[in-house]
């Protein structure tokens, strides 16, 4: 079988954690932020962990983590 390859754009997004979770951006923070909350605000900087229901998906963008 031939080597499976990853998934460019995908893994540019994320980011693998030493024990395997997968990391990714808040959306929403270029612009219009002025209507949020600072509270949301502050939230919206912090990189959040995939759900568990996702890793399927990750495991067929990304193979070989």
């Amino acid at each position: 079988m031939p080597k499976l390859k990853t998934h460019k754009a995908f893994s540019s997004r994320v980011k693998i954690t030493g024990t395997g979770k997968v990391l990714k951006r808040h959306a929403g923070q270029d612009h219009f932020n002025g209507r949020e909350s600072g509270k949301t605000t502050r939230n919206k900087r912090r990189d959040v962990t995939f759900s568990k229901a996702h890793k399927r998906a990750v495991k067929t963008l990304m193979p070989n983590i």
